[in-house]
């Protein structure tokens, strides 16, 4: 048993050591094309975008190098709740995955009580096709509340179907950088999906 386990993690290692690095070269040439195809998805939607210079701080926030995770580009938004949209892509052994992390202003985080992340969870109907019928958050206790109790939020999710929208959507707060960002997969956001991301930065803009 000694030398299968020994034996499994050699495996491991190796294939560690062919997968990352080949997962970086993918990510060297796919981050800026996922960058580019978001913008120009936003613009066809007619939201006002603008790519931020790199170095911006926003590029930092829920990024940690050491997980494997970093930015390949920000956009700014224009006369929306949503500030920015970062590309986030994470790196392991099995490949890359991209992410669209929504940033939102949150000055009000300094000095006050500690804010948990808060999970959209979605209510499937058996036998359906899996069909979303309701959908709950859950949390933080008051943030889970105002969300769960916007009946124009929950609407314009349950218009969003199952594969426009990889995963769920949870919500990180990000004290140190006073920001809170709502972290979806990597998708071009459909008008439901992308409404309802504003109406959420609403609520966390306004006095989370």
């Amino acid at each position: 048993m000694e030398w299968a386990t020994i034996a499994g993690s050699i495996l491991v290692a190796v294939l560690a050591a062919i997968g990352i690095p080949l997962a970086l070269r993918q990510r060297k040439k796919g981050g800026p094309e996922k960058l580019e195809q978001l913008l120009d998805h936003l613009k066809k939607m007619g939201v006002e975008v603008t790519p931020v210079t790199k170095g911006a701080g926003e590029e930092k926030v829920g990024v940690s190098r050491g997980s494997g995770q970093r930015s390949e580009g920000v956009v700014e938004i224009k006369n929306r709740n949503i500030d920015y949209i970062n590309v986030v892509s994470a790196t392991s052994q099995y490949g890359v995955n991209y992410f669209l992390d929504y940033l939102v202003r949150c000055p009000f985080y300094v000095g006050h009580k500690k804010h948990k992340k808060t999970k959209m969870a979605r209510k499937k109907v058996q036998g359906v096709a899996g069909k979303t019928v309701d959908i709950e958050w859950r949390g933080d206790e008051y943030l889970a509340r105002e969300l769960n109790y916007d009946d124009r939020l929950k609407g314009r999710l349950l218009q969003v179907k199952g594969d426009e929208l990889k995963g769920n959507i949870e919500i990180i707060p990000e004290p140190k950088h006073e920001y809170a960002r709502v972290r979806t997969g990597y998708i071009m956001p459909p008008v439901d999906l992308f409404e309802a991301m504003d109406i959420i930065a609403r609520h966390l803009s306004s006095g989370w």
